[in-house]
Formats: structure tokens, sequence, C-alpha cells
């Protein structure tokens, strides 16, 4: 195995370590109460929310005027469509099925849309962190390429933090066990070592199709949140209206935090 493919398979596995790190938080939560999982659920969303600009569509635009001949507003708008077309899709193909085999109702679905989602958000970030590394090979391996490198192998594993949680966090407000959720959760960031050792080994190609990755996993993360965590985390709490909105706010902030503060 060459070394920068070795580099970004160790760079990728750390990203997921921290995206396992995120399920991890609903193995101290017992019996979370309806309010805290109303808030919990909001910031969730608010995570999402933020990821798909700042860790999906703006890096898009500036590779896609890098690195294609299209249009950069042609690139991130057609990735952004079909990203939320085919979760669309993917959820009608779901219920259509489940309904078919006597399955349960929406609630599986909505699982299911929710972890197509994360696992399509990671694997552009794991081809990034390829790319980034597979890139060394042409520049050398110098300590400022390898810095540069492992910056933003760091940036996207803090980053997984929070979409980890994500994950696990809608699980659990579905019934599901502390130790199911958080199993499911870290499953999700498994297909960044995958996309990283091919990132690294495809360079030059996964560079062309890196903007469009990016957006198709913006278009998806943005329809799971605004069409199934949203409308959940507003029900039944007509006592404090305002607690889920605030941890849509929160999350938000927290995410768009980290993506600037570590570029």
């Amino acid at each position: 195995m060459e070394y920068s493919v070795t580099l970004a398979l160790a760079a990728t596995l750390g990203t997921w370590f921290l995206t396992a790190l995120g399920p991890a938080t609903v193995l101290f939560f017992r019996s979370p109460g309806k309010n805290t999982m109303n808030l919990m659920l909001g910031f969730a969303s608010g995570v999402m929310i933020a990821a798909s600009f700042w860790s999906l569509l703006q890096p898009a635009v500036v590779m896609a005027g890098d690195s294609s001949s299209a249009p950069p507003c042609l690139v991130i708008t057609a990735g952004f469509v079909l990203g939320a077309l085919f979760l669309w899709l993917s959820d009608k193909a779901v219920s259509r099925s489940m309904k078919d085999g006597g399955g349960g109702g929406s609630a599986k679905s909505r699982i299911m849309m929710l972890i197509l989602s994360i696992t399509l958000h990671n694997i552009p970030e794991g081809l990034a962190v390829g790319v980034a590394f597979g890139a060394l090979r042409n520049s050398g391996f110098t300590p400022e390429g390898i810095a540069g490198a492992m910056t933003v192998a760091l940036g996207i594993g803090i980053q997984n933090f929070p979409e980890g949680a994500a994950v696990s966090v809608p699980l659990r407000r579905e019934g599901y066990s502390r130790k199911k959720s958080f199993l499911i959760g870290q499953a999700s960031g498994l297909v960044e070592p995958v996309a990283g050792v091919a990132g690294a080994a495809l360079v030059s190609r996964m560079t062309a199709i890196l903007p469009y990755a990016l957006s198709f996993a913006a278009g998806a993360m943005v329809l799971v949140a605004v069409h199934e965590l949203i409308p959940e985390c507003q029900r039944n709490q007509p006592e404090r209206p305002y607690l889920a909105t605030m941890g849509i706010v929160a999350g938000f902030a927290v995410m768009m935090l980290l993506d600037v503060m570590l570029g």
C-alpha cells in the first residue's frame, strides 16, 4: 500500500473514531424526558442544516470553480437537487417495501432516511481527506503538506462528533436502546475510511467529482432535516414551544463555529 494511501486510511479511521464519540453521548441518557428529547432532536436538526452549508456546499463551490468546466452555480444546484430527489425516491421505495411486507409505519422509513443522509454526507468528507493525502504524492511529503492534510482530517473529524449524535439521538427518540442507537450511529461513519482510501488512490479523478458529491450529500441532509427532524422535534410541546427551536439554533451555531474556526 502506498504511503499516501496508508496515511489517508489512518486519518479517516481517526475521523470515524470522532464520529463514534458523538453517538456515545446517548449511552449516558437512561430515560430522557420529552423536553430533553425535543431539545436534542432540535440540536441535531441545526447541526445537519449547518453542516449542509459550511461542510458541504461552501467547499463544493470552491472546488467546482477550480476543477469543473461547468459554471459552479450549475454544478452545485444540480448536485443539491439530485441529492434531495434521491433521498425522496429512496424514502418512497423503503415505504412501499415495508408496506408490501407488512412492516411498520413511517418511523422505520424516517430512520432509514436519516441514516442514509448522514452516510451519504460522510462519503464526500472521506473523499476530501483521501484527496488531501493523495495529493502529497505530487507535491512531495513535505512537513507543510502533511500538516495541511492533517488539518483537513482534524477539521472534518471534530465536525463529525455532533453529526454522529445527530444520528443516534433521533434513534433514541424512536425507542431504540442506548446500545443499538450507538452502534447504528457509529456505523454511519464507517464509510469514511473506505472513501478516504479511494480518494487517495484515485486522487485526480476524485477531485473532479467532489463538488457533485458534496452538494449531493447536502441536498439529502437538508431534506431529512426539514421534512423529518424539525417537524418531529416540534411535536407535543405546547407548554414550551421555543425549546426545540432553541435547540435548532444552538445546533446550527455550534456546527457553524466549528466549521468556521477549523476552516
